[in-house]
């Protein structure tokens, strides 16, 4: 399961969000985005667990409280094309 961390302080490292993780179960990866251009942190992370036990997880950790900001977490859903597709153009019949 793929779990979307939100809101995390700008100091969480991706240490520190797997040990916040790892009290429910086994942490296979956690990652903290950062912007490309200035390497900070962007406020939002993603790890991954074992079904279940992501579940309990994010049962337990979403609008939970970490260094004063709370918490968003759910299981994560796939990105939306930004692109916004349509091919545009005349419709022709």
């Amino acid at each position: 399961m793929n779990i979307y961390v939100g809101n995390l302080p700008f100091s969480v490292e991706e240490e520190d969000l797997r040990q916040l993780f790892e009290a429910f179960g086994a942490v296979q990866s956690s990652r903290v985005i950062q912007d490309r251009e200035t390497g900070r942190s962007r406020g939002f992370g993603f790890v991954e667990m074992d079904d279940a036990e992501g579940r309990m997880a994010v049962e337990a950790l979403d609008g939970s409280e970490l260094q004063g900001r709370r918490l968003k977490v759910n299981e994560s859903q796939p990105r939306e094309d930004r692109r916004g597709g349509g091919g545009g153009g005349r419709r022709r019949f």
